[in-house]
């Protein structure tokens, strides 16, 4: 009902899971809460924003340390940025 009313308005709502979707495969970036900015390649999440990504590399000013793969629970995510 909301996505009929919202696309009479010819405006087009991109839902969190499917942009997720879009991006399997593909470099992103996350921020969390306590201010770390994760960036790596998304090969899985669920339907509570759990990521897993691998090649993933922590940054914090002008260091980056590798983690490789690592399983982030959703709830400690801030943003998330496809690339």
């Amino acid at each position: 009902m909301g996505e009929t009313r919202w696309a009479a308005r010819g405006i087009v709502l991109a839902l969190p899971l499917d942009v997720l979707e879009r991006s399997i495969n593909k470099k992103m970036s996350l921020q969390l809460k306590d201010g770390r900015l994760i960036e790596g390649k998304l090969v899985g999440f669920d339907q509570y924003m759990n990521l897993v990504l691998e090649e993933s590399e922590e940054k914090r000013d002008d260091t980056g340390r590798r983690l490789g793969t690592v399983i982030l629970r959703g709830n400690n995510v801030v943003t998330i940025s496809p690339q």
